[in-house]
């Protein structure tokens, strides 16, 4: 059963909190990651990549059994909230590692950063699956399920633009040593410790402050059997019926075309904002702050616009939005019809273009999450199932492949293009002019144009708010007998 009234106010905000988490961890690993690894150690952009790569396979099988495990867990705690609790520390100590390693060469780094990622990956998907999930089981109402939403994606974006803002506001600050802090090497380290705890705190705060739904919350049904080979079978099983619901197929593969288009934008960002565009670290900051700000306040009206329009138009418009305004800067600067570098016009184009990419976007992503909690519904209709957990699995392995497939692709790219790497390499005018070029060719039209792709699935999906109604009437009719039942 879900929460017995209007969800308040502080119980949404204490819920979204928990998502700042996953927003700093993106933040520094899409952000700076590959960056650190490649530009400033010096490790092969390919291996970099690769590395970067393993924790899509990883994930594939993590997510799943993270939201298969969670889904059937029977504690005093319920399904959810242990998970959120048992990764805070384990969370922010791996997530330290991974930006401080003690090793220098090719192979050492590699191996590095393969076990690190990956360990900080399966343990935020520990706490961030049960998270999501939590959210699906707080309401069942078609439009509050936007505003709950809503709050998780303000938060996730606001932990996503803290890291940028803590890096280069506290750390990758420039020097005589370095003018562009982000080459600094020494830097990490504390960068990284400063997010880490941060993550610890806001996940112990969201899992302590919703406690108190714990007794409204659904219940795992009567164990079958907890043997491992048991669990991966129910865990393939519930997946695969998963995947093949009509409704949720076509959201899982447009979000996951979608999500590695974001992916090779966030890898690729800093290398942009830093060469192509030669911005400062201030400028590079208030630029990627733009479409935070964007985010954010698009955000506000995600809900009340879905009331009025339906789901699936916002989810397009979004889609669309972000990659015409990833495009739009590069192609005129192809035909020399953008600012040119250093002018005064410069950032403050770029701030209101991002601020417009963000504002855009928001309305895809509040949607599509709101979708994926109808389609649990549909799922309960069709198999008498509660699976948020497998649900959500899939959509948080469909987010990380922005920065796996995404890495991949960027790193590659990087290499293939023949971009010069380590601290030396501070501006355009050392790197040759057909490199740049060939950057942002595939920063821009190459790979925001797979759009297409992404759109046409979501015109696949089929549940409309009727149909979502006449579902939700016949499951609180059959939970009504199923009650009368138990009390007799």
């Amino acid at each position: 059963m879900a929460y017995p009234t209007r969800l308040p106010l502080s119980l949404k905000l204490n819920y979204g909190i928990g998502q700042t988490a996953e927003g700093l961890k993106n933040g520094a690993m899409v952000f700076f990651l590959l960056f650190y690894y490649n530009q400033v150690l010096e490790l092969s952009g390919t291996l970099a990549s690769l590395a970067l790569g393993t924790a899509v396979i990883v994930d594939a099988i993590t997510d799943v059994l993270a939201g298969n495990v969670s889904d059937n867990w029977r504690s005093r705690l319920g399904r959810r909230h242990p998970f959120m609790y048992a990764s805070a520390l384990p969370l922010a100590i791996a997530f330290f590692l991974l930006f401080f390693p003690p090793v220098s060469s090719q192979f050492g780094l590699c191996v590095w950063l393969v076990v690190f990622a990956n360990v900080v990956r399966t343990l935020m998907t520990l706490y961030h699956v049960p998270h999501v999930a939590l959210g699906a089981e707080l309401t069942d109402d078609y439009s509050e399920r936007s505003e709950v939403v809503g709050f998780r994606v303000f938060f996730a974006t606001l932990g996503g633009v803290a890291a940028q803002g803590i890096g280069f506001g506290l750390f990758f600050v420039a020097s005589e040593q370095y003018p562009r802090g982000q080459l600094n090497p020494g830097a990490y380290a504390p960068f990284a410790a400063t997010l880490a705890v941060l993550m610890a705190v806001t996940i112990v705060w969201s899992a302590w402050a919703t406690r108190g739904v714990i007794p409204y919350l659904p219940k795992a049904p009567p164990s079958s059997g907890s043997g491992l080979g048991h669990v991966l079978a129910r865990t393939f099983r519930d997946t695969t019926e998963a995947l093949g619901s009509g409704s949720f197929k076509w959201l899982f593969l447009g979000v996951l075309v979608m999500f590695v288009m974001v992916g090779v934008d966030g890898a690729l960002n800093i290398y942009m904002n830093t060469y192509f565009w030669e911005m400062t670290g201030n400028e590079i900051f208030w630029v990627g702050a733009a479409y935070t700000i964007g985010l954010l306040f698009g955000t506000f009206f995600a809900p009340a616009l879905q009331r009025r329009f339906g789901k699936r138009p916002w989810l397009l418009f979004g889609t669309v939005s972000w990659a015409g305004w990833q495009i739009v800067p590069v192609v005129l600067r192809f035909f020399d019809l953008f600012p040119e570098n250093g002018s005064d016009l410069l950032v403050p184009v770029l701030f209101a273009i991002r601020v417009i990419q963000g504002a855009s976007t928001v309305q895809g992503n509040v949607a599509y999450g709101a979708l994926v909690a109808d389609c649990i519904d549909e799922d309960e209709l069709n198999t008498g199932k509660r699976r948020e957990g497998v649900f959500f699995a899939s959509t948080s392995f469909s987010g990380k492949a922005a920065s796996g497939f995404g890495a991949i692709i960027a790193g590659i790219a990087l290499d293939v293009i023949g971009w010069p790497t380590g601290t030396t390499i501070r501006s355009a005018a050392d790197v040759p002019p057909e490199v740049l070029w060939n950057l942002g060719f595939v920063y821009g039209p190459l790979v925001a144009g797979l759009f297409v792709v992404s759109c046409w699935c979501y015109t696949r999906y089929r549940l409309t708010r009727e149909r979502h109604h006449e579902i939700l009437t016949t499951l609180r009719e059959r939970r009504a007998v199923a009650a009368a039942a138990t009390a007799t």
